[in-house]
């Protein structure tokens, strides 16, 4: 059985803070959970590992994408990292795989009780929907899984992100590693706990496979991207095929979804542009 895992980091054990995700301030606090975010995707692999799991691809899915402390890694896993990836979050899935998991991941931007909150790129992205149907960033990776035929089996994060998760793809196996007191504060589980359950929600996950199934937008797709600027709309209507519909959203459609994933990818990284953020 082959694996892949999407590590995010918000949604780690005790993160409350951007201080403690963002590599490029480089804190105390940063390293230490750079430890405990690569001991989370551990677990995970640990467990599908004991539920008959051989073959895993881990693509570091935060910030600059070089988070995970490559020699705490299992042997037996590849990884991808590094920014600037045509499918991101989701870069090197395929058909090969049996099934994704997505660990340490947060709620949509805007959600409440979420903490960090946020959808790819904050400070350019104000909402997401696929087909009429609001999006966080496990909605949007998912769709790409389910266009390959691969299910999303596990989600780790906080209750807010689960239990969203879990009203889109009800078969996911979702562990909740901490309640989010508004958008800077959490009640965690403490990182060994936290572990310990992510470690039994894989197994759990696998042996409950049957029931899962691809998650699938059916054509015709419909992006739209409201964004946080009208500069920032500006100039993502300049990409080919994407239709301005307010002073600050923006639609995409085509039947093919990467085809729709990498326009959303071409949005926000042109967004970013426009805000000088590139």
């Amino acid at each position: 059985m082959k694996i892949y895992v999407s590590a995010d980091m918000e949604g780690t054990a005790g993160v409350s803070s951007w201080d403690q995700v963002d590599a490029r301030n480089y804190t105390v606090d940063y390293f230490i959970y750079q430890k405990i975010m690569t001991a989370e995707v551990c677990a995970a692999i640990a467990g599908a590992g004991k539920a008959g799991a051989r073959e895993f691809l881990i693509n570091d899915s935060h910030g600059p994408m070089r988070n995970l402390l490559l020699d705490e890694l299992p042997k037996d896993a590849r990884v991808i990292f590094g920014n600037r990836k045509p499918y991101s979050m989701v870069e090197g899935l395929d058909r090969s795989f049996d099934g994704i998991f997505f660990t340490g991941y947060h709620g949509a931007i805007g959600e409440r009780n979420a903490t960090l909150c946020h959808t790819y790129t904050p400070s350019v992205v104000y909402d997401a929907r696929l087909n009429g149907m609001r999006c966080s960033e496990a909605t949007l990776n998912a769709a790409l899984a389910g266009y390959y035929g691969v299910p999303v089996l596990l989600i780790t994060g906080d209750r807010t992100t689960i239990e969203t998760a879990q009203e889109q793809m009800p078969w996911v196996t979702g562990v909740i590693v901490k309640e989010s007191i508004g958008n800077y504060a959490v009640d965690s589980l403490s990182p060994q706990a936290a572990q310990d359950a992510i470690r039994d929600g894989a197994a759990q996950a696998l042996r409950s496979i049957k029931n899962a199934r691809p998650f699938v937008m059916e054509p015709p797709i419909v992006l739209e991207i409201e964004l946080a600027k009208v500069e920032q709309a500006d100039w993502v209507a300049l990409i080919p095929q994407f239709e301005r519909t307010a002073p600050r959203t923006v639609r995409f459609t085509s039947d093919d979804y990467p085809t729709v994933f990498k326009a959303f990818v071409a949005a926000f990284r042109m967004g970013a542009v426009a805000d000088g953020r590139a």
